[in-house]
């Protein structure tokens, strides 16, 4: 119990640590963005003097260290900020589009689990024979396909092609549950290389499970082969896979940009991109920060569960 009270407490550390290297960072790089917001605010034919009245109005005209302080003060009260081009808190962004992002990871991650630990187990049983020649080449090439470039190919054949699934999003609205018709491209590219990696990876920790000694052992002893493979043998293969399952999530937070932009939904990658195009700087920032916290708490969450596991992994942290 002492042990992984000092392993949580030095990985807290490491989590607050990153958290504010995220903050920084995301001020850093948007204060990196060229042009100026005051001068894309004033429209087309901009006026010195206006120009100078938003950058007041805004704070721009204050020094980088003084904007930084006062959005760090407001993080630190759950002030995101507000918006430049339109006034409202960056909050109520987040709000409006938190809806239809958090369905489509959660419908990826409910389906992401099973499957790809189905193909693993799957694999490593027949490991060697057809069935795995089979899935790790289906796994590999699909894998190979970048996100946007699958989900034009599964647009072109099943909704342009077949008429089988609407193409994009538009006209459902946020509630996308009450049309699963147009969720299923969505999910499927983003589950696309999830599947492949998390699969490839349980396939080589069952092999190296089944052929550890005390799986030997268990044979010896005449234990089933079904409660060697699930009890014993199964989370030890699962160790490293929770560790990738953080990594999936952080990738799905930017892959979902893409699949939101491909098929027009109306999520936080959505919210986004608009405000890269508006310069809104704020909208901006709030969301780089709510997407890196979110990253760091995961990833805190995956090296937990991978120490439940398997204890003797944080003898090495």
């Amino acid at each position: 119990m002492n042990g992984l009270r000092s392993w949580l407490a030095r990985r807290l550390l490491l989590g607050a640590g990153q958290t504010v290297a995220v903050v920084l960072l995301v001020f850093a790089l948007t204060e990196a963005l060229p042009g100026d917001a005051a001068v894309a605010l004033a429209g087309d034919q901009p006026d010195p003097a206006r120009i100078a009245a938003i950058r007041e109005t805004m704070h721009l005209d204050r020094p980088a260290h003084e904007r930084l302080a006062s959005w760090t003060a407001g993080l630190l009260h759950g002030d995101l900020g507000t918006s430049l081009t339109s006034g409202r808190p960056v909050s109520s962004y987040l709000a409006d589009g938190f809806g239809p992002t958090l369905l489509l990871a959660a419908l990826t991650l409910l389906l992401l689990v099973p499957l790809a630990g189905g193909l693993g187990v799957l694999a490593a049983r027949h490991e060697g024979r057809l069935v795995d020649r089979l899935i790790s080449s289906v796994t590999l090439g699909v894998y190979a396909v970048p996100e946007f470039a699958f989900g034009v190919l599964l647009v072109t054949v099943f909704a342009l092609r077949l008429d089988w699934l609407p193409p994009t999003a538009v006209g459902y609205g946020d509630d996308l549950l009450a049309h699963p018709a147009a969720l299923v491209l969505p999910v499927l590219v983003l589950l696309s290389r999830p599947v492949c990696s998390l699969a490839r990876l349980v396939r080589a920790g069952m092999i190296d499970a089944l052929a550890s000694p005390y799986v030997a052992q268990a044979r010896r002893y005449g234990i089933p082969g079904a409660r060697i493979r699930y009890t014993h043998a199964l989370p030890n293969a699962l160790a490293p896979a929770a560790q990738q399952l953080a990594r999936t999530v952080d990738w799905l937070l930017c892959g979902v940009i893409v699949v939101e932009a491909l098929f027009v939904i109306p999520g936080l990658g959505t919210v986004l991109i608009n405000a890269v195009a508006e310069r809104d700087v704020p909208v901006i920032q709030g969301l780089a920060v709510v997407f890196g916290c979110t990253a760091v708490v995961l990833n805190l969450g995956a090296d937990l569960a991978t120490y439940r596991l398997v204890p003797r992994t944080g003898v090495a942290a």
